[in-house]
């Protein structure tokens, strides 16, 4: 670092660009209490991209699933919707490329995904009890 200031510079530099390309790429970015906002104030409508199974494992209520691998097919129905539009996956990735597909300026995604969500504290809907302790039977 002490012999080369210039490409350390240089490397701070292409990091940060790398960053700020890929935050704009993936889409703008709505936190898990803005969405409850924009949902009651906007009617905003909801969509998770995950698979159909992980979907029923848990889901933001009022979502529909329309899994990654169907957007294709369904562009025209999502682009009919005039609300603002949320994108859910698990993490926020997906949602980002579905942000892009999409290519509405009222396309937003959750940031980080469902994961973010519970990490809020926010419940799911249909979420199996994953915290319940087993109930230990006494024995005499």
């Amino acid at each position: 670092m002490g012999n080369h200031p210039f490409l350390f510079g240089l490397l701070g530099v292409l990091i940060v660009l790398f960053f700020t390309i890929e935050n704009k790429r993936s889409g703008k970015k709505v936190s898990p209490n803005t969405l409850g906002m924009m949902v009651n104030s906007q009617n905003a409508q909801l969509i998770d991209v995950r698979a159909k199974n992980k979907f029923e494992t848990g889901y933001i209520q009022g979502s529909r699933n329309i899994p990654f691998t169907q957007l294709k097919d369904r562009m025209d129905e999502i682009r009919a919707i005039e609300n603002p539009i949320i994108i859910i996956c698990d993490m926020g990735v997906q949602a980002g490329a579905a942000v892009q597909l999409i290519g509405k300026d009222n396309v937003f995604r959750l940031e980080g995904g469902i994961n973010g969500w519970q990490a809020a504290g926010m419940p799911l809907v249909g979420a199996k009890g994953g915290n319940k302790k087993p109930v230990l039977s006494k024995s005499k």
